[in-house]
């Protein structure tokens, strides 16, 4: 039987304070993961057959840090576009990432984001919610790329360079 990839959509969720720029990270704890169980991701999570991608996003969010989305980056220059039947959302996200071998074959479309609200201590799919500076992630990352769920190395290295030469 042909089987297919899941779409899924990811959240580097940002914020400043005192100058300094954080991310939030998590622990991924899920049941049917359990080779995975503490590596640090990024919210993210599939999405459901015709859901716009910018609710799935504020869904998965929401159902993982407790956290209301108030601004993702450029879903105000997405379009939709109707014809013969169908509704077209067209979009361009900060980052893609495909799993091409492993255990799970899955496609995220990371985007970058802005929240507000009470974090969670933990879900039924991630714990040790928490705010990490860049220069931390950096060095995490630096020092040990293993203690990351792979799907979002390379985003998260993309998103600190963008945030370095903006400086």
């Amino acid at each position: 039987m042909e089987r297919f990839s899941k779409p899924a959509a990811g959240g580097i969720i940002e914020k400043n304070v005192d100058g300094i720029d954080y991310i939030l990270i998590q622990e991924r704890s899920k049941e049917d993961a359990k080779l995975e169980e503490g590596l640090l991701e990024i919210p993210a999570g599939k999405i459901r057959e015709f859901e716009n991608i910018y609710e799935c996003l504020r869904r998965e969010i929401w159902e993982e840090t407790g956290l209301q989305v108030t601004e993702i980056d450029g879903e105000k220059d997405s379009t939709i576009f109707e014809s013969n039947r169908y509704k077209v959302l067209n979009y361009t996200p900060f980052a893609c990432s495909q799993n091409i071998e492993g255990n799970y074959p899955v496609m995220v479309e990371t985007f970058i984001c802005k929240v507000k609200g009470e974090m969670l201590a933990k879900t039924n799919e991630t714990k040790n919610i928490r705010w990490i500076s860049l220069k931390d992630l950096k060095e995490l990352i630096v020092k040990d790329k293993n203690r990351f769920y792979p799907m979002h190395i390379k985003t998260l290295e993309k998103y600190i360079d963008m945030k370095s030469k903006a400086l």
